[in-house]
């Protein structure tokens, strides 16, 4: 492929942009935004300086011959630092590829997305919140704890760490049980068949439970001795006697007990797949976290450590 045609391939790509669409340079991490695309150069400007640069279109081509005379793609160490946004450019093309994990940058044979694109517009980029839910904490408490311990030999685990360990469990439970009947109430007045209604990871579908309570307890004696029962055999209105007593005789069930039939939501199955497919996607895109995000990554995670230590540690004398 000749670099004139790469390079108007890079050109159609930066103008497919959103205004507001960021790139990532690299080597120090500067986000910067593509501000207008020129025949032969295109201008940027980088966000935190507001500092506007021409990038020039043959430093691009010889960027292109390096990339292309290199086995296994051109070292970006290599490049000045005023050439760090080259590079972040160049990915845009479907056949550029960075490498973060060996600082390369590289021709591929099938198009690769841009690594680089960050938050499309501010009406799509939403920042992320913690919500203020108690689930939403342990949960993060449980996978610190998780990452800590090797839960795959529980008997090799101290008494304080199986103890951290099985209250965050049971929070958790706890917890997420009332976030799940709170869920379910909203979709009892969604889901209005038996048929399974599909989302993502999963499905649900209507379906029906009855619950049964005795009736006070002198009518059901009563009942039952018009019935030929002997007060002695239910006289405590024990719900297995009066079971027992039901079974002799032509009396139905709601004769003596209050019968309410309840709606609820079950879960019909689980897409394993597709969880463990957003499960590594999240890991990978934390791994590929830099810049900023790590930053923001970090302090949240000492964050947590502290609040695990406050949670989870035990004093003598303390109660518990």
């Amino acid at each position: 492929m000749t670099f004139a045609s790469t390079w108007g391939n890079v050109l159609d790509e930066c103008e497919a942009l959103e205004d507001d669409a960021m790139l990532i340079t690299p080597l120090s991490d500067q986000r910067f935004r593509i501000t207008d695309v020129q025949e032969h150069r295109v201008v940027v400007e980088f966000t935190d300086s507001g500092e506007s640069r021409p990038l020039q279109r043959d430093q691009f081509e010889t960027l292109v011959d390096r990339v292309r005379s290199e086995v296994g793609g051109f070292e970006l160490d290599r490049l000045p630092p005023e050439a760090d946004p080259y590079p972040a450019v160049l990915s845009l093309h479907p056949r550029f590829e960075i490498d973060k994990q060996t600082g390369t940058l590289r021709e591929t044979d099938e198009p690769t997305p841009s690594q680089f694109v960050r938050g499309i517009s501010p009406s799509v980029e939403t920042e992320r919140t913690a919500p203020d839910l108690d689930v939403y904490s342990d949960a993060l408490l449980l996978i610190d704890a998780l990452e800590q311990y090797d839960v795959t030999a529980l008997e090799d685990l101290e008494t304080p760490s199986l103890i951290n360990l099985y209250t965050l469990l049971s929070d958790v439970q706890r917890n997420a049980d009332d976030l799940r009947g709170d869920v379910a109430t909203v979709l009892l007045d969604r889901v209005h068949h038996d048929q399974p209604v599909h989302g993502q990871f999963g499905s649900v579908q209507r379906t029906s439970r009855t619950y049964r309570s005795l009736r006070d307890e002198d009518e059901v004696v009563e009942t039952l001795e018009e019935a030929g029962i002997r007060r002695e055999r239910v006289t405590s209105v024990d719900s297995t006697k009066v079971d027992e007593a039901l079974e002799v005789t032509e009396l139905a069930a709601s004769d003596v007990y209050e019968i309410e039939q309840r709606e609820y939501v079950r879960k019909a199955e689980v897409n394993e797949e597709e969880k463990e497919t957003r499960l590594q996607g999240l890991k990978d895109r934390l791994a590929a976290t830099d810049g900023s995000e790590a930053e923001e990554l970090r302090e949240e995670i000492e964050e947590l450590e502290g609040r695990i230590n406050d949670l989870t540690s035990f004093q003598s004398g303390a109660e518990v």
